[in-house]
Protein backbone atom coordinates (compact mmCIF):
# COMPACT_ATOMS: atom_id res chain seq x y z
CA UNK A 1 0.00 0.00 0.00
CA UNK A 2 3.26 2.27 1.15
CA UNK A 3 4.52 1.72 -2.40
CA UNK A 4 1.45 2.48 -4.02
CA UNK A 5 1.06 5.89 -2.45
CA UNK A 6 4.61 6.88 -3.00
CA UNK A 7 4.00 5.63 -6.92
CA UNK A 8 0.78 8.04 -6.93
CA UNK A 9 2.57 10.63 -5.40
CA UNK A 10 5.62 10.70 -7.32
CA UNK A 11 3.59 10.26 -10.37
CA UNK A 12 1.98 13.68 -9.68
CA UNK A 13 4.96 15.32 -9.40
CA UNK A 14 6.40 13.97 -12.30
CA UNK A 15 3.07 15.39 -13.94
CA UNK A 16 3.42 18.42 -12.77
CA UNK A 17 6.04 18.92 -14.92
CA UNK A 18 3.92 19.32 -17.74
CA UNK A 19 1.17 21.08 -15.96
CA UNK A 20 2.05 24.25 -16.15
CA UNK A 21 -0.43 26.81 -17.39
CA UNK A 22 -0.72 26.81 -21.16
CA UNK A 23 -0.40 30.49 -22.53
CA UNK A 24 -1.98 32.54 -25.68
CA UNK A 25 -0.63 35.73 -27.31
CA UNK A 26 -2.58 37.52 -29.89
CA UNK A 27 -1.00 40.53 -31.89
CA UNK A 28 -2.12 42.71 -35.05
CA UNK A 29 0.44 42.82 -37.56
CA UNK A 30 1.61 46.41 -38.13
CA UNK A 31 2.48 48.16 -41.24
CA UNK A 32 5.32 46.73 -43.34
CA UNK A 33 6.20 44.49 -40.52
CA UNK A 34 8.13 41.29 -41.14
CA UNK A 35 8.29 38.20 -38.99
CA UNK A 36 10.77 35.49 -38.90
CA UNK A 37 9.36 32.21 -37.16
CA UNK A 38 12.70 29.41 -35.64
CA UNK A 39 12.39 27.00 -38.36
CA UNK A 40 15.32 26.58 -40.02
CA UNK A 41 13.97 24.23 -43.12
CA UNK A 42 11.43 27.10 -43.81
CA UNK A 43 13.38 29.87 -44.28
CA UNK A 44 12.74 30.00 -47.73
CA UNK A 45 8.56 30.75 -46.72
CA UNK A 46 10.10 33.92 -44.61
CA UNK A 47 9.43 36.47 -44.06
CA UNK A 48 5.59 36.64 -42.70
CA UNK A 49 3.75 39.46 -43.24
CA UNK A 50 0.23 40.63 -43.22
CA UNK A 51 -0.75 38.66 -46.28
CA UNK A 52 0.75 35.60 -45.24
CA UNK A 53 -1.18 31.99 -44.30
CA UNK A 54 0.74 29.48 -42.03
CA UNK A 55 0.87 28.11 -39.04
CA UNK A 56 3.23 25.30 -37.04
CA UNK A 57 3.22 23.51 -34.07
CA UNK A 58 6.55 23.07 -32.94
CA UNK A 59 5.49 20.42 -30.33
CA UNK A 60 7.35 17.41 -31.39
CA UNK A 61 7.24 18.92 -34.37
CA UNK A 62 11.82 20.66 -35.74
CA UNK A 63 10.33 20.09 -39.33
CA UNK A 64 13.44 17.90 -40.22
CA UNK A 65 16.10 20.46 -39.13
CA UNK A 66 16.94 22.76 -35.82
CA UNK A 67 13.73 24.61 -34.02
CA UNK A 68 13.63 27.48 -31.94
CA UNK A 69 10.87 28.81 -29.70
CA UNK A 70 11.37 32.11 -31.33
CA UNK A 71 9.47 34.81 -33.30
CA UNK A 72 11.43 37.98 -34.58
CA UNK A 73 9.82 41.68 -36.56
CA UNK A 74 11.38 43.41 -38.88
CA UNK A 75 9.66 46.50 -36.15
CA UNK A 76 11.46 45.41 -32.87
CA UNK A 77 9.23 42.77 -31.50
CA UNK A 78 10.06 39.47 -29.79
CA UNK A 79 8.11 36.54 -28.67
CA UNK A 80 10.08 33.66 -26.72
CA UNK A 81 9.11 31.04 -25.15
CA UNK A 82 11.21 27.92 -23.05
CA UNK A 83 8.44 25.64 -24.03
CA UNK A 84 6.99 24.51 -27.44
CA UNK A 85 5.17 27.24 -29.21
CA UNK A 86 2.67 26.97 -32.06
CA UNK A 87 2.01 29.82 -33.97
CA UNK A 88 -0.59 31.21 -37.10
CA UNK A 89 -0.46 34.37 -39.45
CA UNK A 90 -3.94 35.03 -40.77
CA UNK A 91 -5.97 37.71 -41.86
CA UNK A 92 -2.32 40.30 -40.76
CA UNK A 93 -2.89 38.45 -37.47
CA UNK A 94 -0.17 36.33 -35.45
CA UNK A 95 -1.58 33.94 -32.54
CA UNK A 96 1.17 32.04 -30.60
CA UNK A 97 -0.30 29.69 -27.61
CA UNK A 98 1.58 27.09 -25.86
CA UNK A 99 0.22 23.74 -24.57
CA UNK A 100 2.04 24.85 -21.30
CA UNK A 101 4.17 27.45 -20.01
CA UNK A 102 4.55 31.39 -20.61
CA UNK A 103 4.82 33.28 -23.73
CA UNK A 104 7.77 36.31 -23.35
CA UNK A 105 7.19 39.15 -25.69
CA UNK A 106 7.94 42.83 -26.27
CA UNK A 107 9.11 45.30 -27.60
CA UNK A 108 13.65 45.31 -28.04
CA UNK A 109 13.73 48.38 -30.17
CA UNK A 110 12.54 49.41 -33.57
CA UNK A 111 14.15 46.91 -36.19
CA UNK A 112 15.15 43.00 -36.59
CA UNK A 113 18.96 43.54 -35.31
CA UNK A 114 17.30 45.52 -31.86
CA UNK A 115 14.69 42.31 -31.48
CA UNK A 116 17.77 39.74 -32.54
CA UNK A 117 20.02 41.43 -29.95
CA UNK A 118 18.29 41.57 -26.92
CA UNK A 119 16.76 37.50 -27.66
CA UNK A 120 20.63 36.42 -27.82
CA UNK A 121 21.08 38.55 -24.33
CA UNK A 122 18.31 37.08 -22.50
CA UNK A 123 17.63 33.70 -24.34
CA UNK A 124 20.26 31.83 -25.73
CA UNK A 125 23.77 33.74 -24.60
CA UNK A 126 26.44 31.76 -26.54
CA UNK A 127 29.21 30.30 -23.88
CA UNK A 128 32.41 31.58 -25.47
CA UNK A 129 33.04 28.30 -27.34
CA UNK A 130 32.97 27.49 -30.93
CA UNK A 131 32.97 24.02 -32.77
CA UNK A 132 36.31 21.96 -33.63
CA UNK A 133 37.87 25.16 -35.95
CA UNK A 134 38.67 22.66 -39.24
CA UNK A 135 34.71 22.23 -39.71
CA UNK A 136 35.33 26.57 -40.38
CA UNK A 137 38.89 26.50 -42.26
CA UNK A 138 38.64 23.72 -44.30
CA UNK A 139 36.03 22.08 -46.75
CA UNK A 140 34.32 19.55 -45.14
CA UNK A 141 33.85 15.90 -47.05
CA UNK A 142 31.21 12.92 -46.42
CA UNK A 143 31.35 9.72 -47.95
CA UNK A 144 27.69 9.72 -48.13
CA UNK A 145 26.79 10.23 -51.85
CA UNK A 146 29.58 8.31 -53.27
CA UNK A 147 29.29 4.94 -50.93
CA UNK A 148 25.47 5.43 -49.57
CA UNK A 149 24.91 2.18 -47.72
CA UNK A 150 28.22 0.50 -49.23
CA UNK A 151 30.41 2.21 -46.79
CA UNK A 152 33.86 0.19 -46.82
CA UNK A 153 37.27 0.52 -46.04
CA UNK A 154 38.86 0.35 -49.89
CA UNK A 155 36.30 2.84 -51.00
CA UNK A 156 37.06 5.41 -48.18
CA UNK A 157 40.81 5.42 -48.67
CA UNK A 158 40.18 5.70 -52.52
CA UNK A 159 37.30 8.97 -52.26
CA UNK A 160 40.44 10.45 -49.55
CA UNK A 161 42.93 10.06 -52.08
CA UNK A 162 40.70 11.23 -54.82
CA UNK A 163 40.44 14.55 -52.47
CA UNK A 164 43.94 15.37 -52.55
CA UNK A 165 44.68 14.50 -56.20
CA UNK A 166 41.76 16.88 -57.82
CA UNK A 167 43.58 19.73 -56.01
CA UNK A 168 41.71 20.02 -52.92
CA UNK A 169 42.83 20.64 -49.49
CA UNK A 170 42.06 17.71 -46.93
CA UNK A 171 39.85 18.71 -43.75
CA UNK A 172 37.31 16.98 -42.05
CA UNK A 173 36.60 13.75 -43.39
CA UNK A 174 32.52 12.29 -42.40
CA UNK A 175 32.16 8.12 -42.83
CA UNK A 176 28.49 7.64 -43.00
CA UNK A 177 26.02 5.20 -42.25
CA UNK A 178 26.76 1.65 -42.85
CA UNK A 179 30.61 1.86 -41.70
CA UNK A 180 28.94 -0.43 -38.66
CA UNK A 181 27.25 -3.46 -38.37
CA UNK A 182 23.87 -2.43 -36.75
CA UNK A 183 22.39 0.80 -35.39
CA UNK A 184 24.12 1.08 -31.77
CA UNK A 185 26.67 -1.49 -32.08
CA UNK A 186 28.99 1.06 -32.54
CA UNK A 187 32.40 -0.71 -33.96
CA UNK A 188 33.53 -1.11 -37.34
CA UNK A 189 31.90 -3.67 -39.44
CA UNK A 190 33.88 -6.70 -39.76
CA UNK A 191 32.80 -7.58 -43.22
CA UNK A 192 33.69 -4.08 -44.81
CA UNK A 193 36.69 -3.00 -42.32
CA UNK A 194 39.86 -5.36 -42.68
CA UNK A 195 41.73 -3.00 -40.84
CA UNK A 196 40.01 0.28 -39.29
CA UNK A 197 42.86 1.48 -37.27
CA UNK A 198 45.37 0.72 -40.37
CA UNK A 199 42.69 3.00 -42.34
CA UNK A 200 42.41 5.78 -39.90
CA UNK A 201 46.09 5.79 -39.50
CA UNK A 202 46.33 6.36 -43.30
CA UNK A 203 43.67 8.86 -43.19
CA UNK A 204 45.26 10.58 -40.59
CA UNK A 205 48.77 10.50 -42.51
CA UNK A 206 46.85 12.35 -45.88
CA UNK A 207 46.15 14.92 -43.73
CA UNK A 208 42.44 14.40 -42.12
CA UNK A 209 40.72 14.27 -39.17
CA UNK A 210 37.96 11.85 -39.70
CA UNK A 211 33.87 11.76 -38.07
CA UNK A 212 31.79 8.77 -37.58
CA UNK A 213 28.14 9.19 -38.05
CA UNK A 214 25.90 8.07 -35.30
CA UNK A 215 22.26 7.94 -33.98
CA UNK A 216 20.32 7.42 -30.74
CA UNK A 217 18.54 3.95 -32.21
CA UNK A 218 19.49 0.53 -31.19
CA UNK A 219 18.92 -2.63 -33.49
CA UNK A 220 16.58 -4.81 -31.69
CA UNK A 221 18.04 -7.97 -32.69
CA UNK A 222 21.50 -7.00 -31.26
CA UNK A 223 23.56 -8.22 -28.28
CA UNK A 224 23.54 -4.79 -27.01
CA UNK A 225 20.01 -4.14 -27.89
CA UNK A 226 19.20 -7.13 -24.73
CA UNK A 227 21.53 -5.22 -22.51
CA UNK A 228 20.19 -2.26 -23.09
CA UNK A 229 16.86 -3.03 -22.47
CA UNK A 230 17.79 -5.79 -19.37
CA UNK A 231 19.47 -1.92 -17.77
CA UNK A 232 16.14 -0.08 -18.81
CA UNK A 233 18.23 2.30 -20.96
CA UNK A 234 15.66 2.15 -23.58
CA UNK A 235 12.66 4.43 -24.12
CA UNK A 236 9.86 2.24 -22.80
CA UNK A 237 6.10 1.81 -24.21
CA UNK A 238 3.45 3.11 -21.91
CA UNK A 239 1.17 0.55 -20.88
CA UNK A 240 -2.51 2.41 -19.59
CA UNK A 241 -2.64 -0.73 -17.57
CA UNK A 242 0.71 -0.24 -15.77
CA UNK A 243 1.83 2.21 -13.75
CA UNK A 244 3.47 4.70 -16.56
CA UNK A 245 6.64 5.75 -13.81
CA UNK A 246 9.76 4.51 -14.98
CA UNK A 247 10.68 2.85 -11.92
CA UNK A 248 8.16 0.79 -11.76
CA UNK A 249 7.40 0.11 -15.71
CA UNK A 250 7.39 -3.56 -16.57
CA UNK A 251 7.40 -2.42 -20.05
CA UNK A 252 9.53 -3.53 -22.91
CA UNK A 253 10.82 -1.28 -25.28
CA UNK A 254 9.61 0.71 -27.41
CA UNK A 255 10.04 0.43 -31.24
CA UNK A 256 10.42 3.62 -33.18
CA UNK A 257 9.79 3.21 -37.22
CA UNK A 258 12.21 5.86 -38.77
CA UNK A 259 14.27 5.89 -42.44
CA UNK A 260 16.01 2.81 -42.12
CA UNK A 261 14.02 0.25 -40.61
CA UNK A 262 12.18 -0.30 -37.06
CA UNK A 263 14.78 -0.01 -33.85
CA UNK A 264 14.34 0.94 -29.94
CA UNK A 265 15.95 4.13 -28.90
CA UNK A 266 18.47 5.07 -26.54
CA UNK A 267 16.51 6.99 -23.25
CA UNK A 268 19.56 9.65 -22.81
CA UNK A 269 16.97 11.12 -20.43
CA UNK A 270 18.78 8.95 -18.27
CA UNK A 271 22.29 9.63 -16.83
CA UNK A 272 23.29 5.73 -17.66
CA UNK A 273 22.16 6.08 -21.11
CA UNK A 274 24.27 8.80 -21.66
CA UNK A 275 27.16 6.89 -19.32
CA UNK A 276 26.96 3.91 -21.97
CA UNK A 277 26.84 5.90 -25.56
CA UNK A 278 29.49 7.99 -24.39
CA UNK A 279 31.64 4.79 -23.26
CA UNK A 280 31.01 3.14 -26.54
CA UNK A 281 32.08 6.54 -28.30
CA UNK A 282 35.32 6.82 -26.07
CA UNK A 283 36.04 3.43 -27.44
CA UNK A 284 35.96 4.38 -31.14
CA UNK A 285 38.39 7.46 -30.12
CA UNK A 286 40.63 5.69 -28.05
CA UNK A 287 41.22 2.08 -30.29
CA UNK A 288 40.98 3.61 -33.65
CA UNK A 289 41.63 7.19 -33.46
CA UNK A 290 38.31 8.48 -33.84
CA UNK A 291 37.81 12.51 -34.12
CA UNK A 292 34.65 13.07 -33.76
CA UNK A 293 30.64 12.41 -34.49
CA UNK A 294 27.76 13.38 -37.28
CA UNK A 295 25.09 12.96 -34.62
CA UNK A 296 21.95 11.88 -36.89
CA UNK A 297 18.13 11.61 -36.41
CA UNK A 298 16.93 13.04 -32.88
CA UNK A 299 14.10 14.70 -34.51
CA UNK A 300 11.39 15.64 -32.20
CA UNK A 301 8.66 13.67 -34.34
CA UNK A 302 9.88 10.52 -33.10
CA UNK A 303 9.19 10.96 -29.82
CA UNK A 304 5.32 11.83 -30.47
CA UNK A 305 4.49 8.00 -29.55
CA UNK A 306 3.32 7.58 -26.00
CA UNK A 307 6.79 6.68 -24.46
CA UNK A 308 8.05 5.84 -20.72
CA UNK A 309 11.58 7.69 -19.83
CA UNK A 310 13.19 7.97 -16.99
CA UNK A 311 12.74 11.36 -16.78
CA UNK A 312 9.06 12.44 -17.57
CA UNK A 313 10.08 14.45 -20.97
CA UNK A 314 8.14 16.40 -24.12
CA UNK A 315 9.05 15.06 -27.71
CA UNK A 316 11.36 18.12 -27.75
CA UNK A 317 13.04 17.51 -24.63
CA UNK A 318 14.37 14.08 -26.08
CA UNK A 319 16.01 16.04 -28.96
CA UNK A 320 17.38 18.57 -26.92
CA UNK A 321 19.15 15.28 -24.64
CA UNK A 322 20.33 14.48 -28.15
CA UNK A 323 21.76 17.65 -29.20
CA UNK A 324 23.36 18.34 -26.01
CA UNK A 325 25.16 15.02 -25.65
CA UNK A 326 27.34 16.24 -28.68
CA UNK A 327 29.01 18.81 -26.34
CA UNK A 328 30.98 15.88 -25.49
CA UNK A 329 32.73 16.18 -28.88
CA UNK A 330 34.09 19.01 -29.82
CA UNK A 331 34.43 18.19 -33.53
CA UNK A 332 30.40 17.25 -34.03
CA UNK A 333 27.48 18.17 -36.27
CA UNK A 334 23.66 17.94 -36.29
CA UNK A 335 20.86 18.19 -38.36
CA UNK A 336 18.10 17.95 -35.70
CA UNK A 337 18.15 20.60 -32.95
CA UNK A 338 15.67 22.14 -30.20
CA UNK A 339 17.42 25.24 -28.28
CA UNK A 340 20.66 24.73 -28.77
CA UNK A 341 21.43 28.47 -29.92
CA UNK A 342 24.75 29.62 -28.49
CA UNK A 343 26.27 26.59 -27.36
CA UNK A 344 28.88 24.69 -29.71
CA UNK A 345 27.33 22.41 -32.11
CA UNK A 346 27.69 22.30 -36.14
CA UNK A 347 24.62 22.36 -37.16
CA UNK A 348 23.81 20.96 -40.70
CA UNK A 349 20.70 22.38 -43.40
CA UNK A 350 18.68 19.37 -43.96
CA UNK A 351 19.32 17.23 -46.94
CA UNK A 352 18.43 18.93 -50.29
CA UNK A 353 17.67 17.26 -53.65
CA UNK A 354 19.59 17.69 -56.67
CA UNK A 355 17.21 20.78 -58.34
CA UNK A 356 17.35 24.47 -58.95
CA UNK A 357 14.21 24.77 -56.44
CA UNK A 358 16.06 23.38 -54.13
CA UNK A 359 19.59 25.24 -54.45
CA UNK A 360 16.95 28.65 -53.78
CA UNK A 361 16.33 27.89 -50.17
CA UNK A 362 20.00 26.96 -49.35
CA UNK A 363 20.64 31.47 -48.81
CA UNK A 364 16.89 31.73 -47.02
CA UNK A 365 16.88 28.82 -44.96
CA UNK A 366 20.58 29.05 -43.83
CA UNK A 367 19.31 32.78 -42.75
CA UNK A 368 16.78 31.95 -40.90
CA UNK A 369 19.23 29.26 -38.70
CA UNK A 370 21.65 32.33 -38.44
CA UNK A 371 18.57 35.09 -36.91
CA UNK A 372 17.73 31.61 -34.72
CA UNK A 373 21.05 31.92 -32.80
CA UNK A 374 22.74 28.95 -34.36
CA UNK A 375 26.13 30.42 -36.00
CA UNK A 376 28.09 27.70 -36.88
CA UNK A 377 26.17 26.21 -39.80
CA UNK A 378 26.54 24.22 -42.96
CA UNK A 379 24.21 24.30 -45.95
CA UNK A 380 24.04 20.82 -46.50
CA UNK A 381 26.14 18.95 -49.14
CA UNK A 382 27.82 20.38 -52.44
CA UNK A 383 24.94 19.67 -55.44
CA UNK A 384 22.24 18.03 -52.70
CA UNK A 385 22.22 15.62 -49.80
CA UNK A 386 19.60 13.80 -51.00
CA UNK A 387 20.62 10.45 -52.19
CA UNK A 388 17.93 9.27 -54.17
CA UNK A 389 18.67 11.76 -56.72
CA UNK A 390 22.37 10.47 -57.15
CA UNK A 391 21.08 7.07 -57.56
CA UNK A 392 22.69 4.80 -60.93
CA UNK A 393 20.68 6.94 -63.97
CA UNK A 394 19.85 9.82 -62.66
CA UNK A 395 20.58 12.55 -64.67
CA UNK A 396 23.19 15.58 -63.38
CA UNK A 397 23.09 19.26 -64.15
CA UNK A 398 27.20 20.56 -63.98
CA UNK A 399 25.82 24.12 -63.63
CA UNK A 400 23.64 23.03 -60.33
CA UNK A 401 26.99 21.47 -58.99
CA UNK A 402 28.95 24.76 -59.46
CA UNK A 403 26.66 27.06 -58.36
CA UNK A 404 25.88 24.98 -55.17
CA UNK A 405 29.72 25.23 -54.33
CA UNK A 406 29.65 29.07 -54.97
CA UNK A 407 27.00 29.56 -52.55
CA UNK A 408 28.75 27.48 -49.70
CA UNK A 409 32.19 28.88 -50.48
CA UNK A 410 31.64 32.35 -48.51
CA UNK A 411 29.48 30.28 -45.75
CA UNK A 412 30.93 29.47 -42.15
CA UNK A 413 31.34 26.04 -43.95
CA UNK A 414 31.17 24.29 -46.78
CA UNK A 415 31.13 20.74 -47.60
CA UNK A 416 31.88 18.15 -50.30
CA UNK A 417 30.26 14.78 -50.96
CA UNK A 418 29.07 13.93 -54.35
CA UNK A 419 32.70 13.96 -55.88
CA UNK A 420 32.80 16.76 -58.53
CA UNK A 421 35.57 14.95 -60.35
CA UNK A 422 33.79 12.29 -61.45
CA UNK A 423 30.33 13.91 -62.56
CA UNK A 424 31.59 17.03 -64.28
CA UNK A 425 33.58 18.15 -67.19
CA UNK A 426 37.38 19.17 -66.05
CA UNK A 427 36.38 22.74 -66.67
CA UNK A 428 33.32 22.47 -64.26
CA UNK A 429 35.51 20.77 -62.19
CA UNK A 430 38.13 23.08 -61.52
CA UNK A 431 35.55 25.55 -60.71
CA UNK A 432 34.55 23.51 -57.62
CA UNK A 433 38.33 23.18 -56.67
CA UNK A 434 38.27 27.07 -57.27
CA UNK A 435 35.22 27.75 -54.61
CA UNK A 436 36.74 25.41 -52.23
CA UNK A 437 40.08 27.89 -52.34
CA UNK A 438 37.80 30.59 -52.52
CA UNK A 439 36.74 29.06 -48.93
CA UNK A 440 40.78 28.45 -47.67
CA UNK A 441 41.79 32.32 -48.67
CA UNK A 442 38.40 33.53 -46.00
CA UNK A 443 39.23 31.03 -43.84
CA UNK A 444 40.75 33.28 -41.13
CA UNK A 445 37.95 35.88 -41.76
CA UNK A 446 35.68 32.75 -41.30
CA UNK A 447 37.68 31.80 -37.93
CA UNK A 448 37.79 34.77 -36.55
CA UNK A 449 33.51 35.59 -37.31
CA UNK A 450 32.88 32.25 -35.35
CA UNK A 451 34.93 33.41 -32.52
CA UNK A 452 33.29 36.39 -32.23
CA UNK A 453 30.06 34.72 -32.55
CA UNK A 454 30.75 32.98 -29.45
CA UNK A 455 31.28 35.98 -27.35
CA UNK A 456 28.11 38.46 -28.86
CA UNK A 457 26.37 36.18 -31.07
CA UNK A 458 26.58 37.33 -34.06
CA UNK A 459 25.94 35.58 -36.85
CA UNK A 460 28.80 34.60 -38.97
CA UNK A 461 26.31 34.50 -42.65
CA UNK A 462 23.94 36.92 -41.98
CA UNK A 463 20.56 38.14 -43.72
CA UNK A 464 21.00 41.74 -45.57
CA UNK A 465 17.76 42.72 -43.17
CA UNK A 466 20.27 42.15 -39.34
CA UNK A 467 23.64 44.32 -40.78
CA UNK A 468 20.83 47.12 -42.92
CA UNK A 469 17.78 46.90 -40.86
CA UNK A 470 16.66 50.08 -41.98
CA UNK A 471 16.81 49.93 -45.79
CA UNK A 472 14.14 47.88 -46.62
CA UNK A 473 16.06 44.54 -47.31
CA UNK A 474 14.28 42.04 -45.65
CA UNK A 475 12.86 40.09 -48.71
CA UNK A 476 16.12 39.88 -50.13
CA UNK A 477 16.85 36.07 -50.44
CA UNK A 478 19.06 35.36 -52.74
CA UNK A 479 22.44 37.32 -51.27
CA UNK A 480 23.77 37.72 -47.79
CA UNK A 481 26.55 38.93 -45.99
CA UNK A 482 29.75 37.46 -43.99
CA UNK A 483 30.32 39.43 -41.07
CA UNK A 484 29.22 43.13 -41.57
CA UNK A 485 31.29 44.25 -44.62
CA UNK A 486 31.47 41.38 -47.12
CA UNK A 487 28.43 41.08 -49.39
CA UNK A 488 27.60 38.00 -51.11
CA UNK A 489 26.05 37.23 -54.13
CA UNK A 490 25.54 33.83 -55.92
CA UNK A 491 23.52 33.13 -59.20
CA UNK A 492 21.02 30.51 -58.21
CA UNK A 493 18.79 30.11 -61.09
CA UNK A 494 19.84 27.87 -63.85
CA UNK A 495 21.26 29.80 -67.19
CA UNK A 496 21.08 32.99 -65.54
CA UNK A 497 24.96 34.76 -66.35
CA UNK A 498 24.32 37.95 -65.04
CA UNK A 499 22.50 39.42 -61.78
CA UNK A 500 21.46 42.19 -60.03
CA UNK A 501 22.44 43.14 -56.64
CA UNK A 502 21.21 45.23 -54.06
CA UNK A 503 24.39 47.03 -52.70
CA UNK A 504 23.78 49.46 -49.72
CA UNK A 505 25.18 52.39 -49.28
CA UNK A 506 29.12 53.27 -49.46
CA UNK A 507 31.89 51.78 -51.29
CA UNK A 508 32.22 48.39 -52.05
CA UNK A 509 35.09 46.33 -54.24
CA UNK A 510 34.12 43.96 -56.06
CA UNK A 511 35.56 40.80 -56.32
CA UNK A 512 37.02 41.74 -59.64
CA UNK A 513 38.93 44.42 -58.09
CA UNK A 514 36.26 47.03 -59.52
CA UNK A 515 34.78 49.71 -56.77
CA UNK A 516 31.28 50.68 -56.98
CA UNK A 517 29.46 53.32 -54.97
CA UNK A 518 26.39 51.88 -53.04
CA UNK A 519 22.88 52.63 -52.22
CA UNK A 520 21.66 51.15 -55.16
CA UNK A 521 21.06 47.97 -57.48
CA UNK A 522 23.62 46.91 -59.77
CA UNK A 523 23.78 44.67 -62.92
CA UNK A 524 26.84 42.68 -62.46
CA UNK A 525 27.92 40.15 -65.06
CA UNK A 526 28.35 36.39 -63.62
CA UNK A 527 29.32 33.81 -66.31
CA UNK A 528 29.66 30.33 -64.21
CA UNK A 529 33.57 30.94 -63.37
CA UNK A 530 32.16 33.89 -61.10
CA UNK A 531 31.15 34.18 -57.63
CA UNK A 532 30.32 38.19 -57.08
CA UNK A 533 31.09 39.25 -53.79
CA UNK A 534 31.86 42.74 -52.60
CA UNK A 535 33.65 43.85 -49.62
CA UNK A 536 32.99 47.66 -48.15
CA UNK A 537 35.70 50.20 -48.45
CA UNK A 538 36.01 51.73 -44.77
Amino acid sequence: MKRKLLSIILLFTGSCLFAQKADTLNLSLLEGEYWWGGLSSQGNKMPYDANSKVSHDFWGDNAGNQAQPLLLSSKGRYIWSENPIKYTFESGKLTVTTRDGKIQSGVAGTNLHDAFSFCVKNFFPPIGVIPDELLFTKPQFNTWIELQYDQNEEDILKYAQSIIDNGYAPGVLMLDDTWQENYGVWDFSPRQFKDPKGMMDKLHAMGFKVMLWVCPFVSADSKEFRYLQKEKLLLLDKDNEQDILWADSKNKAAIFRWWNGASACLDLSNPKAQAWFKERLDYLQNEYGVDGYKFDAGDADFYTQALVSFKPSTPNDHTTYFAEFGLNYPLNEYRASWKMAGLPLAQRLRDKSHNWTDLQKLIPDMMSLSLMGYSYTCPDMIGGGQYLTFLPGAKIDEELVVRSAQVHALMPMMQFSVAPWRILSEKNSKLCVEAANLHLKMADKILELANNASKTGEPIAKPMALVFPDAGYETIEDQFMLGDDILVAPVVKKGEYTRDVVLPKGKWKADDGTVVKGGKTIKVDAPIERLPYFTKIK
